[in-house]
């Protein structure tokens, strides 16, 4: 009680505002946070002003407290929506849809054809994985993420390995950081799955038997 009592309004204020600046917080659904904030200092508000006349001590160990309980209901409230995120964040395929590579294809150049270089480079790189799903280079893992599928394509296609790598995070950067993608990475990215549909992959002892691209 006597390290709560030391602790004064302002201080019980900063404890409060440094928890909510943690990644949790901010990686929550947009708008929750100051959501949160706002009720919490309207709440705050009305806590200070019903305790106006107590004994300072007092007064202070409930607004410790009451700011410690919030805190742990705002973390409550956060998590589900933050580790809904951290799953989802960078899956290269929409775990309800299931289409072949020349199927993604299409799509990539429809997108193109329209102008649409963010859907065109997604769905060009989600053609390139499905398409060595495909040909038996690289394995088909539930919630497989762009990064991951890049270094699992980049030994069998060592001199197309920084290319598979540059269109990931192409991938990445449109499909979860929201930023645009331009003509020059759909054109590159479509160039790359040509390069890969015309390569044969590189084998070694430790690399299981591949098909060999028609």
């Amino acid at each position: 009680m006597t390290a709560f009592s030391a602790l004064g309004e302002d201080e019980a204020r900063e404890l409060l505002i440094r928890e909510l600046a943690k990644d949790e917080y901010q990686q929550a659904k947009p708008g929750l946070l100051d959501e949160i904030l706002r009720n919490i200092t309207e709440w705050f508000t009305d806590l200070l002003n019903s305790l106006q006349g107590a004994s300072p001590n007092l007064g202070t160990l409930f607004i410790v407290i009451a700011v410690l309980l919030v805190i742990g209901a705002a973390l409550w409230l956060v998590r589900p929506r933050r580790n809904a995120r951290a799953a989802e964040a960078g899956q290269v395929f929409d775990a309800d849809q299931v289409l072949s590579a020349e199927e993604h294809r299409r799509r990539a150049e429809a997108a193109a054809a329209r102008g649409d270089w963010d859907e065109s480079c997604t769905e060009r790189f989600r053609a390139v994985v499905r398409s060595l799903e495909e040909r038996a280079v690289l394995a088909r893992q539930p919630g497989q993420t762009a990064d991951e599928a890049a270094r699992g394509i980049g030994p069998a296609f060592p001199a197309l390995a920084a290319d598979v790598l540059q269109a990931a995070t192409v991938f990445d950067a449109v499909r979860y950081g929201k930023l645009p993608a331009s003509e020059a990475d759909s054109r590159a990215a479509a160039r790359l799955d040509g390069q890969l549909q015309a390569s044969r992959p590189v084998l070694n002892a430790d690399t299981p038997a591949m098909e060999v691209p028609r």
